[in-house]
Protein backbone atom coordinates (compact mmCIF):
# COMPACT_ATOMS: atom_id res chain seq x y z
CA UNK A 1 0.00 0.00 0.00
CA UNK A 2 1.26 3.32 -0.79
CA UNK A 3 4.15 2.12 -2.59
CA UNK A 4 2.88 2.51 -6.56
CA UNK A 5 5.16 4.10 -8.64
CA UNK A 6 2.54 5.83 -10.93
CA UNK A 7 2.26 9.03 -9.12
CA UNK A 8 -1.96 9.28 -9.61
CA UNK A 9 -2.24 5.66 -8.24
CA UNK A 10 -0.49 6.28 -5.10
CA UNK A 11 -2.48 9.44 -4.84
CA UNK A 12 -5.63 7.39 -4.91
CA UNK A 13 -4.27 4.54 -2.75
CA UNK A 14 -3.24 7.61 -0.28
CA UNK A 15 -6.58 8.59 -0.17
CA UNK A 16 -8.04 5.21 0.43
CA UNK A 17 -5.58 5.15 3.28
CA UNK A 18 -6.04 8.24 5.08
CA UNK A 19 -9.75 8.39 4.47
CA UNK A 20 -10.51 5.08 5.86
CA UNK A 21 -12.30 4.67 9.24
CA UNK A 22 -9.86 1.93 10.37
CA UNK A 23 -6.93 3.90 8.87
CA UNK A 24 -7.03 7.52 8.89
CA UNK A 25 -6.20 9.87 11.50
CA UNK A 26 -8.69 11.73 13.62
CA UNK A 27 -8.13 14.95 12.26
CA UNK A 28 -8.31 13.91 9.02
CA UNK A 29 -11.61 12.02 9.53
CA UNK A 30 -13.36 14.58 11.25
CA UNK A 31 -11.98 16.85 8.80
CA UNK A 32 -13.93 14.64 6.09
CA UNK A 33 -17.27 15.41 7.31
CA UNK A 34 -16.49 18.85 5.81
CA UNK A 35 -15.44 18.86 2.73
CA UNK A 36 -18.37 18.57 0.78
CA UNK A 37 -16.69 16.07 -1.58
CA UNK A 38 -15.72 12.02 -0.73
CA UNK A 39 -11.42 12.27 -1.35
CA UNK A 40 -11.66 8.32 -1.92
CA UNK A 41 -13.85 9.23 -5.36
CA UNK A 42 -13.18 12.15 -6.55
CA UNK A 43 -9.27 13.00 -5.97
CA UNK A 44 -7.77 10.80 -8.28
CA UNK A 45 -4.66 12.55 -9.51
CA UNK A 46 -1.79 14.61 -8.31
CA UNK A 47 -3.83 18.09 -9.78
CA UNK A 48 -7.01 16.79 -7.72
CA UNK A 49 -5.20 17.59 -4.44
CA UNK A 50 -6.12 21.73 -5.60
CA UNK A 51 -10.05 20.29 -4.42
CA UNK A 52 -8.95 19.98 -0.83
CA UNK A 53 -8.60 23.79 1.34
CA UNK A 54 -6.15 24.37 2.86
CA UNK A 55 -6.36 23.53 6.57
CA UNK A 56 -2.90 23.99 8.04
CA UNK A 57 -3.88 26.85 10.02
CA UNK A 58 -5.71 24.31 12.08
CA UNK A 59 -2.32 22.49 12.93
CA UNK A 60 -2.17 25.78 15.41
CA UNK A 61 -4.33 23.92 17.83
CA UNK A 62 -5.05 20.51 17.07
CA UNK A 63 -3.83 17.76 19.55
CA UNK A 64 -0.68 16.05 17.88
CA UNK A 65 -1.83 12.57 18.81
CA UNK A 66 -4.76 13.40 16.34
CA UNK A 67 -2.46 13.80 13.51
CA UNK A 68 -1.29 10.14 13.79
CA UNK A 69 -3.00 7.41 11.46
CA UNK A 70 -4.66 4.83 13.14
CA UNK A 71 -3.31 2.38 10.77
CA UNK A 72 -0.65 2.53 12.50
CA UNK A 73 -1.76 0.71 15.77
CA UNK A 74 -0.99 1.65 19.05
CA UNK A 75 2.70 1.55 18.45
CA UNK A 76 3.69 4.32 15.83
CA UNK A 77 6.96 4.90 15.78
CA UNK A 78 6.71 8.52 16.43
CA UNK A 79 10.31 10.41 15.81
CA UNK A 80 8.94 13.74 16.90
CA UNK A 81 6.04 16.76 17.24
CA UNK A 82 8.18 20.00 15.33
CA UNK A 83 6.78 23.33 15.11
CA UNK A 84 6.69 25.77 11.98
CA UNK A 85 8.94 28.75 12.32
CA UNK A 86 6.05 30.74 13.58
CA UNK A 87 7.13 33.32 10.83
CA UNK A 88 2.94 34.54 10.28
CA UNK A 89 1.51 33.87 13.89
CA UNK A 90 1.63 31.28 15.72
CA UNK A 91 3.77 28.22 14.94
CA UNK A 92 1.74 24.91 13.52
CA UNK A 93 2.75 21.58 14.19
CA UNK A 94 3.12 18.21 12.73
CA UNK A 95 4.40 14.91 13.89
CA UNK A 96 7.31 13.31 12.02
CA UNK A 97 6.75 9.31 11.91
CA UNK A 98 9.67 7.36 11.54
CA UNK A 99 8.70 6.06 8.14
CA UNK A 100 8.70 8.66 6.49
CA UNK A 101 11.69 10.11 8.03
CA UNK A 102 13.79 7.43 6.58
CA UNK A 103 12.31 8.09 2.90
CA UNK A 104 13.24 12.09 3.42
CA UNK A 105 17.09 11.07 4.41
CA UNK A 106 17.15 9.03 1.22
CA UNK A 107 16.19 12.10 -0.70
CA UNK A 108 18.59 14.59 1.29
CA UNK A 109 21.64 11.96 0.74
CA UNK A 110 20.79 11.57 -3.16
CA UNK A 111 22.86 14.85 -4.39
CA UNK A 112 25.02 14.33 -2.23
CA UNK A 113 27.32 11.76 -3.79
CA UNK A 114 26.80 13.48 -7.26
CA UNK A 115 28.31 16.34 -6.04
CA UNK A 116 31.30 14.46 -5.26
CA UNK A 117 31.02 14.79 -1.66
CA UNK A 118 33.21 12.52 0.21
CA UNK A 119 32.23 10.10 3.21
CA UNK A 120 33.09 10.88 7.14
CA UNK A 121 33.66 14.74 6.72
CA UNK A 122 32.57 16.38 9.93
CA UNK A 123 28.90 18.27 9.98
CA UNK A 124 28.64 22.03 11.54
CA UNK A 125 24.98 23.00 11.65
CA UNK A 126 23.81 27.02 12.48
CA UNK A 127 20.15 26.32 12.16
CA UNK A 128 16.93 26.02 14.60
CA UNK A 129 16.83 23.04 16.78
CA UNK A 130 14.34 22.40 20.11
CA UNK A 131 10.85 22.52 18.14
CA UNK A 132 12.01 22.65 15.07
CA UNK A 133 12.72 19.38 12.55
CA UNK A 134 15.47 20.91 10.18
CA UNK A 135 18.36 20.09 12.60
CA UNK A 136 17.24 16.60 13.40
CA UNK A 137 16.96 16.02 9.92
CA UNK A 138 20.45 17.78 8.89
CA UNK A 139 21.77 15.32 12.04
CA UNK A 140 20.72 11.98 10.44
CA UNK A 141 21.94 13.57 7.44
CA UNK A 142 25.08 13.83 8.61
CA UNK A 143 25.17 10.10 10.71
CA UNK A 144 24.02 8.40 7.29
CA UNK A 145 27.19 10.10 5.43
CA UNK A 146 29.92 8.66 8.68
CA UNK A 147 30.32 12.62 9.91
CA UNK A 148 30.23 14.12 13.43
CA UNK A 149 27.38 16.84 13.86
CA UNK A 150 28.19 20.09 15.34
CA UNK A 151 25.36 22.11 15.95
CA UNK A 152 24.77 25.70 16.90
CA UNK A 153 21.22 26.29 18.22
CA UNK A 154 19.70 29.29 16.55
CA UNK A 155 16.13 31.15 17.38
CA UNK A 156 14.53 32.58 14.52
CA UNK A 157 11.17 33.32 15.97
CA UNK A 158 13.66 35.46 19.25
CA UNK A 159 15.13 37.30 15.80
CA UNK A 160 12.15 37.90 14.07
CA UNK A 161 10.85 39.17 17.61
CA UNK A 162 13.32 41.88 18.18
CA UNK A 163 13.45 43.23 14.22
CA UNK A 164 9.73 44.05 14.58
CA UNK A 165 9.74 45.62 17.61
CA UNK A 166 12.04 47.98 16.41
CA UNK A 167 15.49 46.58 17.73
CA UNK A 168 18.07 45.76 15.12
CA UNK A 169 20.37 46.48 17.38
CA UNK A 170 19.83 43.63 19.89
CA UNK A 171 19.20 41.68 16.92
CA UNK A 172 22.38 42.29 15.20
CA UNK A 173 24.01 41.19 18.75
CA UNK A 174 22.05 38.05 18.69
CA UNK A 175 23.44 37.22 15.50
CA UNK A 176 26.80 37.98 16.04
CA UNK A 177 26.86 35.78 19.28
CA UNK A 178 25.51 33.06 17.07
CA UNK A 179 28.85 33.57 14.55
CA UNK A 180 31.22 34.05 17.91
CA UNK A 181 30.04 29.98 18.59
CA UNK A 182 30.18 28.58 14.68
CA UNK A 183 33.43 30.51 14.92
CA UNK A 184 35.15 28.50 17.68
CA UNK A 185 34.02 25.19 16.03
CA UNK A 186 35.55 25.99 13.09
CA UNK A 187 38.92 27.21 14.76
CA UNK A 188 38.97 23.90 16.68
CA UNK A 189 37.24 20.92 14.60
CA UNK A 190 37.83 20.19 10.93
CA UNK A 191 34.44 21.02 9.58
CA UNK A 192 33.62 19.54 5.73
CA UNK A 193 29.86 20.40 4.90
CA UNK A 194 28.46 23.60 6.66
CA UNK A 195 24.65 23.97 6.87
CA UNK A 196 23.02 27.24 7.27
CA UNK A 197 21.32 30.09 5.85
CA UNK A 198 22.10 32.56 3.54
CA UNK A 199 22.23 35.20 6.17
CA UNK A 200 24.68 33.66 8.55
CA UNK A 201 26.74 32.95 5.33
CA UNK A 202 27.10 36.49 4.24
CA UNK A 203 27.34 37.40 8.24
CA UNK A 204 30.49 34.46 8.37
CA UNK A 205 32.06 36.09 5.27
CA UNK A 206 32.38 39.12 6.35
CA UNK A 207 35.48 37.84 8.68
CA UNK A 208 38.39 37.36 6.93
CA UNK A 209 39.57 34.79 9.14
CA UNK A 210 36.29 32.60 9.25
CA UNK A 211 36.16 32.73 5.60
CA UNK A 212 39.94 31.45 5.33
CA UNK A 213 38.77 28.48 7.21
CA UNK A 214 35.73 27.37 5.42
CA UNK A 215 37.58 28.19 1.71
CA UNK A 216 40.68 25.69 3.45
CA UNK A 217 38.52 22.84 4.96
CA UNK A 218 34.84 22.58 3.68
CA UNK A 219 33.97 20.71 0.45
CA UNK A 220 30.21 21.59 0.71
CA UNK A 221 27.98 24.68 1.71
CA UNK A 222 24.31 23.32 1.91
CA UNK A 223 21.49 26.50 2.67
CA UNK A 224 18.41 26.57 3.38
CA UNK A 225 16.12 28.36 5.16
CA UNK A 226 16.05 32.10 4.11
CA UNK A 227 16.04 33.06 0.77
CA UNK A 228 18.65 33.70 -1.83
CA UNK A 229 18.56 35.66 -4.76
CA UNK A 230 20.08 35.18 -8.04
CA UNK A 231 22.82 37.78 -8.03
CA UNK A 232 23.50 36.87 -4.21
CA UNK A 233 23.64 33.27 -5.55
CA UNK A 234 26.34 33.63 -8.40
CA UNK A 235 28.54 36.41 -6.10
CA UNK A 236 28.46 33.19 -3.14
CA UNK A 237 28.96 30.72 -6.00
CA UNK A 238 32.02 32.45 -8.14
CA UNK A 239 33.94 35.24 -5.63
CA UNK A 240 32.73 34.55 -2.14
CA UNK A 241 33.35 30.65 -1.84
CA UNK A 242 34.58 29.52 -5.42
CA UNK A 243 35.22 26.08 -5.85
CA UNK A 244 32.61 24.92 -2.88
CA UNK A 245 29.33 23.44 -4.19
CA UNK A 246 26.46 25.53 -3.14
CA UNK A 247 23.35 23.12 -2.71
CA UNK A 248 20.40 24.83 -1.35
CA UNK A 249 17.09 22.70 0.15
CA UNK A 250 14.04 24.32 0.08
CA UNK A 251 12.80 23.43 3.47
CA UNK A 252 9.44 23.77 4.86
CA UNK A 253 7.10 22.21 7.87
CA UNK A 254 4.24 21.49 6.15
CA UNK A 255 5.86 19.85 3.25
CA UNK A 256 7.43 17.63 6.49
CA UNK A 257 10.88 18.11 4.73
CA UNK A 258 12.99 19.73 1.87
CA UNK A 259 13.30 19.98 -1.95
CA UNK A 260 16.33 19.76 -3.52
CA UNK A 261 18.02 22.18 -5.43
CA UNK A 262 18.56 21.23 -9.39
CA UNK A 263 21.82 19.99 -9.81
CA UNK A 264 23.80 22.36 -12.86
CA UNK A 265 21.94 25.41 -12.55
CA UNK A 266 24.27 28.29 -13.11
CA UNK A 267 21.54 30.99 -13.36
CA UNK A 268 18.29 31.29 -11.21
CA UNK A 269 18.34 28.60 -8.04
CA UNK A 270 15.89 25.97 -9.23
CA UNK A 271 14.29 23.33 -6.81
CA UNK A 272 12.33 19.86 -7.95
CA UNK A 273 9.69 18.69 -6.02
CA UNK A 274 10.00 14.92 -4.45
CA UNK A 275 6.95 13.56 -6.44
CA UNK A 276 4.42 12.14 -5.23
CA UNK A 277 5.18 13.08 -1.77
CA UNK A 278 5.95 16.55 -2.18
CA UNK A 279 4.38 18.33 -5.18
CA UNK A 280 4.09 22.24 -5.75
CA UNK A 281 2.43 24.31 -7.72
CA UNK A 282 2.90 28.25 -9.06
CA UNK A 283 -0.22 30.35 -9.18
CA UNK A 284 -2.14 33.58 -9.42
CA UNK A 285 -2.48 34.32 -5.74
CA UNK A 286 -6.21 35.82 -6.63
CA UNK A 287 -7.65 33.15 -8.93
CA UNK A 288 -5.02 30.68 -7.79
CA UNK A 289 -4.51 29.49 -11.50
CA UNK A 290 -1.41 27.94 -12.47
CA UNK A 291 0.31 30.83 -13.78
CA UNK A 292 2.50 30.32 -17.48
CA UNK A 293 6.02 29.38 -17.38
CA UNK A 294 8.60 31.60 -17.03
CA UNK A 295 6.27 33.73 -14.64
CA UNK A 296 6.62 34.58 -11.05
CA UNK A 297 3.25 33.59 -8.59
CA UNK A 298 2.77 32.47 -5.42
CA UNK A 299 4.10 29.10 -4.30
CA UNK A 300 1.22 26.61 -3.31
CA UNK A 301 2.71 23.14 -1.65
CA UNK A 302 1.51 19.60 -1.10
CA UNK A 303 2.35 17.09 1.54
CA UNK A 304 1.24 13.31 0.73
CA UNK A 305 2.93 10.17 2.75
CA UNK A 306 1.62 7.19 4.47
CA UNK A 307 2.12 9.02 7.77
CA UNK A 308 0.94 12.63 6.90
CA UNK A 309 -1.57 14.54 4.25
CA UNK A 310 -0.74 18.43 3.87
CA UNK A 311 -2.50 19.04 0.59
CA UNK A 312 -3.32 22.84 -1.33
CA UNK A 313 -1.19 25.06 1.44
CA UNK A 314 -0.86 28.32 0.05
CA UNK A 315 2.61 29.24 1.20
CA UNK A 316 4.50 32.74 2.23
CA UNK A 317 6.77 32.46 -0.98
CA UNK A 318 6.81 33.26 -4.17
CA UNK A 319 8.68 31.59 -7.20
CA UNK A 320 8.88 31.67 -11.18
CA UNK A 321 7.23 28.73 -12.35
CA UNK A 322 9.32 26.19 -14.59
CA UNK A 323 8.71 22.79 -15.76
CA UNK A 324 9.42 19.80 -13.49
CA UNK A 325 12.23 17.18 -14.98
CA UNK A 326 10.78 14.53 -16.85
CA UNK A 327 8.40 12.09 -14.69
CA UNK A 328 8.47 14.67 -11.49
CA UNK A 329 4.26 16.11 -11.08
CA UNK A 330 3.61 19.36 -10.61
CA UNK A 331 6.00 22.26 -11.13
CA UNK A 332 9.73 23.38 -10.23
CA UNK A 333 10.49 26.59 -8.35
CA UNK A 334 12.90 28.85 -9.27
CA UNK A 335 14.31 32.69 -7.80
CA UNK A 336 11.92 31.75 -4.50
CA UNK A 337 11.41 35.02 -2.30
CA UNK A 338 8.80 35.81 0.14
CA UNK A 339 5.95 37.80 0.21
CA UNK A 340 5.73 40.63 1.71
CA UNK A 341 2.08 40.08 3.68
CA UNK A 342 1.08 36.99 4.59
CA UNK A 343 -2.09 36.10 6.67
CA UNK A 344 -2.18 40.25 7.65
CA UNK A 345 1.23 39.84 9.22
CA UNK A 346 4.14 41.50 7.96
CA UNK A 347 6.89 38.64 7.08
CA UNK A 348 10.23 39.07 8.69
CA UNK A 349 12.75 36.64 7.89
CA UNK A 350 15.80 37.96 9.56
CA UNK A 351 18.03 35.00 9.38
CA UNK A 352 15.80 31.95 8.58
Amino acid sequence: MLESQDPDEFIRAAMRWHFDPATGSPFWLAQARRLGFDPRQEVRSVDDLRLFPNIVDELRDVRAEHLIPRGYGENADVVGVYDSGGTTGAPKRVVFLDDWVQRMITHMLEPLDRLRVPLGLNWLGIMPTGPHAVGHFVGLVARARRGLMFTIDMDPRWVRKLIASGQPAQADAYIEHLVEQSAHVLRSQEIGVLMTTPPMLERLARRDDLLALITKNVKLIMWGGAHLDADTHDLFRTEVFPGIPLHGVYGSTMIMGGANQRLGDTELPTFDGFGPHITFRVVDPDTLDQVPYGTRGQVVTSHVSKSMLLPNNLERDTAIRVPAPPGQPGDSLADLAPVQVFGDETVIEGVY
